[in-house]
C-alpha cells in the first residue's frame, strides 16, 4: 500500500475509518479466522492428523495472545504505538510464512487409489495395524505459525485499540473502534472467500502437476497455502508505512485536552505512588495490575465479554454443523448460510453500536446501560431453537429399518451383510423411496452412473423397488441418488433471519463494552486493561467454548463412525431435537451471566468528580494512575 496512503490519513485527525489498527485488524481477521479455519480440513487429510490435533493448531493462537498480552499492553502504553503495530504487522506476516511452510517440505500429494462406493462381494479388507506417517510431524510448524500470529494480534487489540482511542475525540471513539472491530470481522469473511476460491486449485499447482480428478473426487485437496503467501506479501509491505507514524497523531494533544476524567472510583485505595517514573519500569506491573483488579466495574465488564465470548466462538465453530444437520444440507451449502448470517450480522451489530453510543454521545454509565438492554433482547430472541428446529428424517438402521429386517442402531442388516461396507466411510445416499442410507454399499447399491449433476446408482438390495430398473446409463429411472435426502422442514428462513437479528443485538453490546472498559479506567492503564480483558475472554471464553460447545453436540450423537479396529471416530447422525434444546441451554445461561454482570456494573459504577481532566502530554509530571484513584477517593470520603 503507498505510503502517501498514510501520509493522507495522518493530515487529517478525523480520518480514522482507514486507521493503522483497522488496516491490520482486517488483515489479521483475514488469516487467523478466515484461512486457517477453512484450511482445517484440507490440513487433516494432507497431513493425516485427528481433528484433536488440528484442534490444538486452533488454539495455539489464543495461548500465544493469553501468554504476551498483559506484558505487551503493560510495556507498550507508554512506547511508540504504531511501531508496535509494525512489529504486529511483521509477526503475523511471519507466521503467514511459517503456516505456509510444509507445503513447501512434505513433497507432492499422492492421490493413492479411488475407493469403491458400492457394493463389492469379494470384501473390503483392512488392517488394524497402526501407522505412523512422517507428515504428522508437520503438526509443530502449524502450531509456531499460530503461536507467532497470535503474537502479532496481541498489540493489534490492546495497544491498537488504545492508539485509536487517543486520536479520535470521546464522543466519536465509539463510532471508529466499531468500524475498527466491524473491520476485523469482515476480515474473515474476506478469508473464507479467498481460500474457498483458492481451494478451487489443485493443491500442487505450484509444482506444474497435471492431474485427472476433479473437485468430486474424494481424493481432492485443495491449493490452502496460496492465501498464506498472500497475506505474507501484504503485511510486511505494512511494516514501513506503520514505522512511518508519529507516537501520536496531529491534533491528538488537542483533542486529550478537551476530555474529561470518567474512571470508576474505587473505595478504601490503600496503594500510593509519588514517583513520576512509575509505569515506566516493569517491576511496577503487579502495582498497576491489583489497581486494575480492584476496579469492580472493569472486572464485571471483563466476566461479562468472557461470557459472551464463549457463546459466540461456540456458535461460529459449529453453527454450520447445527444447520447441516437440522436443515438436511450439504456442509459446504450450510457453511455459506452460517456465514451469511452470522459474519454480516456481527459486523452491521459491531458498526450500530458504536454509531449509536457516538451519536447520543452517551456516558460512560449510559453506554453500559445501553449494552445491558441490547442482551436483554438477545436473550429473548434465543429461545428461537425452541421452535425452528426440524425432526430427523428416515435414516435406514437409525431411526428405519431395512423393509423390516435388521435392527434399530445397526447399519448391517441381511440385505448388505455381504457387502464388506466400512462404517468410516460415510457418503449418505437417498433413496427414491425416501429414506436415506449411510453409503451406497450399506444400501447394497452394485451399479453407479455418474450423471450431470449427480450420481446415481442401481441395483440396490436395501431399497424396496416401485418399479423394475434396467441398470443402463441411458435410463430416466433410478432407485437412488447421492446426497441427503431433502428435507420437508420450513424453518429454515424462519431461523436464518431471527438469528441474524441475534446476532447484531449480541454484537451491537461489542463496541459499548470495549469503550465503558476505556473508559472506567484510569487512561495511563487502557492499553494493560484491555490486556487483562482479551487474556480472561480467551481463557474463560474462546478457548473452552468451542470445547464446551464441542462436547455438548457430541452427547447427542446416535451414530458414531466405527471403523474395522473398533476405534470411535466422528458423529455421522445427531438428534436433532436434544441438539437445539442443549445449544439453547447454553445461550441462555451465557446470556443471563452477561446481564448479570452488566447490571452489576451499572450499580457499582460510581463517576469521578465533575470536571475531572484527562492526563495526556505532559509525561514529565503525570500524576500516576493509583496515586490519582486514591487521592480522589480521599477527596470524596473528606
Amino acid at each position: 500500500m503507498p505510503l502517501m496512503y498514510f501520509v493522507k490519513i495522518q493530515s487529517k485527525t478525523d480520518s480514522k475509518k482507514c486507521h493503522p489498527r483497522n488496516i491490520l485488524g482486517e488483515v489479521g481477521g483475514v488469516v487467523v479466522n478466515g484461512l486457517v479455519n477453512i484450511s482445517i480440513s484440507t490440513i487433516e487429510k494432507r497431513y493425516e492428523m485427528k481433528s484433536s490435533l488440528t484442534g490444538l493448531i486452533s488454539s495455539s493462537y489464543d495461548i500465544s495472545f493469553c501468554v504476551l498480552s498483559l506484558f505487551v499492553s503493560f510495556v507498550g502504553e507508554r512506547g511508540h504505538k504504531p511501531r508496535w503495530l509494525a512489529f504486529a504487522s511483521f509477526m503475523i506476516g511471519l507466521g503467514a510464512l511459517v503456516f505456509s511452510l510444509p507445503n513447501f517440505f512434505s513433497g507432492r500429494y499422492q492421490l493413492g487409489s479411488l475407493f469403491e462406493d458400492t457394493c463389492l462381494t469379494t470384501g473390503n479388507n483392512t488392517s488394524c495395524a497402526s501407522s505412523s506417517s512422517s507428515l504428522s510431524s508437520y503438526l509443530y510448524v502449524f502450531i509456531l505459525g499460530q503461536l507467532l500470529l497470535g503474537t502479532g494480534g496481541t498489540p493489534l487489540y490492546t495497544l491498537g485499540t488504545a492508539f485509536l482511542d487517543d486520536s479520535v475525540p470521546t464522543h466519536k471513539s465509539s463510532l471508529y473502534i466499531g468500524i475498527g472491530y466491524a473491520m476485523s470481522i469482515l476480515g474473515p469473511a474476506i478469508g473464507y472467500v479467498l481460500g474457498g476460491q483458492l481451494l478451487t486449485m489443485y493443491i500442487d499447482v505450484g509444482f506444474g502437476q497435471s492431474i485427472d480428478i476433479t473437485e468430486d473426487d474424494p481424493r481432492w485437496l485443495g491449493a490452502w497455502w496460496i492465501g498464506f503467501l498472500l497475506i505474507w506479501l501484504f503485511a510486511w509491505s505494512l511494516i514501513l508505512p506503520f514505522s512511518c507514524f508519529p507516537k501520536h497523531l496531529p491534533g491528538t494533544a488537542k483533542i486529550q485536552d478537551g476530555k474529561t476524567s470518567q474512571t470508576h472510583q474505587v473505595k478504601n485505595c490503600s496503594l500510593k505512588h509519588k514517583d513520576e517514573n512509575f509505569g515506566k519500569s516493569f517491576k511496577d506491573f503487579p502495582a498497576a495490575l491489583k489497581s486494575l483488579l480492584r476496579n469492580t466495574v472493569f472486572m464485571c465488564l471483563v466476566l461479562s465479554t468472557s461470557s459472551e465470548a464463549l457463546v459466540t466462538t461456540g456458535f461460529a465453530t459449529f453453527l454450520p454443523k447445527f444447520i447441516e444437520n437440522q436443515f438436511g444440507l450439504s456442509s459446504s451449502f450450510a457453511a455459506t448460510l452460517g456465514g451469511a448470517a452470522l459474519i454480516p450480522g456481527a459486523a452491521l451489530g459491531q458498526i450500530l453500536g458504536g454509531v449509536l453510543v457516538s451519536k447520543f454521545k452517551m456516558t460512560c454509565k449510559n453506554t453500559m446501560k445501553f449494552a445491558l438492554l441490547t442482551s436483554l433482547v438477545a436473550l429473548v430472541l434465543s429461545f428461537v431453537f425452541l421452535y425452528a428446529h426440524c425432526e430427523n428424517e428416515p435414516f435406514a438402521g437409525v431411526s428405519e429399518s431395512y423393509n423390516g429386517t435388521g435392527t434399530l442402531g445397526n447399519l448391517t442388516a441381511p440385505c448388505n451383510a455381504d457387502c464388506n461396507c466400512l462404517r468410516s466411510y460415510y457418503y449418505p445416499i437417498c433413496g427414491e423411496n425416501g429414506v436415506q442410507y449411510f453409503s451406497p454399499c450399506y444400501a447394497g447399491c452394485k451399479n453407479s452412473v455418474s450423471k450431470r449433476h449427480s450420481k446415481v446408482y442401481y441395483n440396490c438390495s436395501c431399497i424396496e423397488k416401485k418399479v423394475e430398473i434396467t441398470p443402463t446409463a441411458t435410463s430416466e429411472g433410478f432407485e437412488a441418488k447421492a446426497g441427503k435426502c431433502g428435507t420437508q422442514c420450513p424453518f429454515l428462513p424462519v431461523f436464518l433471519s431471527i438469528f441474524f437479528i441475534i446476532v447484531i443485538f449480541t454484537f451491537m453490546a461489542g463496541t459499548p463494552i470495549t469503550v465503558s472498559i476505556l473508559r472506567c479506567v484510569n487512561h495511563r492503564q487502557r492499553s494493560l486493561a484491555l490486556g487483562v480483558q482479551f487474556m480472561l475472554l480467551r481463557l474463560l471464553g474462546t478457548i473452552p467454548g468451542p470445547i464446551i460447545f464441542g462436547i455438548t453436540i457430541d452427547s447427542t450423537c446416535v451414530l458414531w463412525d466405527i471403523n474395522e479396529c473398533g476405534s470411535k471416530g466422528a458423529c455421522w447422525i445427531y438428534d436433532n431435537i436434544k441438539m437445539a434444546y442443549m445449544l439453547v441451554t447454553i445461550s441462555v445461561i451465557c446470556k443471563i451471566i452477561t446481564i448479570f454482570f452488566n447490571g452489576l456494573a451499572v450499580f457499582l459504577y460510581k463517576p469521578p468528580p465533575s470536571g475531572t481532566d484527562v492526563s495526556f502530554q505532559n509525561e514529565a509530571s503525570v500524576v500516576m494512575t493509583v496515586s490519582l484513584e486514591c487521592d480522589l477517593n480521599k477527596g470524596n470520603e473528606g
